[in-house]
């Protein structure tokens, strides 16, 4: 059974993606498609490292890292090393992720209580002044 393939436009379509874009995760080493003649011709393992890339990007991922846990699925090494990299990536980006948020929160608290201060200033200047 002859594998499928696609053309740079069908998987720009599909994954609602510029065929720029597609290109450049081609020359970061995202994606190895063959030629013809000019025309690029991708496959279904094109196909799946783009799902994997574009998964590995809304998790915050740095293009870096989702090319280099790609490429250690495409080596015969023992899977237990290769998870044991995407488990350290993952820990890494998930602490980074915590610390902005804990950062957020009190940038928050700090924007709530400046409110809180400006209410109550501005109920204080709007009572009318004894005589």
């Amino acid at each position: 059974m002859p594998s499928q393939t696609f053309t740079i436009g069908e998987l720009a379509k599909e994954f609602d993606l510029t065929t720029r874009a597609i290109r450049f995760y081609e020359d970061i080493g995202l994606l190895a498609p063959r030629r013809a003649g000019l025309q690029r011709i991708y496959t279904s393992r094109d196909r799946a490292r783009l799902t994997l890339t574009l998964r590995a990007k809304r998790l915050g991922l740095k293009l870096t890292e989702a090319r280099e846990i790609l490429d250690m699925y495409d080596s015969p090494r023992d899977t237990a090393v290769q998870l044991e990299r995407f488990l350290g990536v993952l820990g890494a980006h998930r602490e980074q992720l915590e610390a902005q948020l804990a950062e957020l929160q009190a940038n928050l608290d700090e924007v709530r209580a400046q409110e809180k201060q400006a209410r109550a200033a501005l109920a204080r200047a709007s009572k009318p002044k004894a005589r």
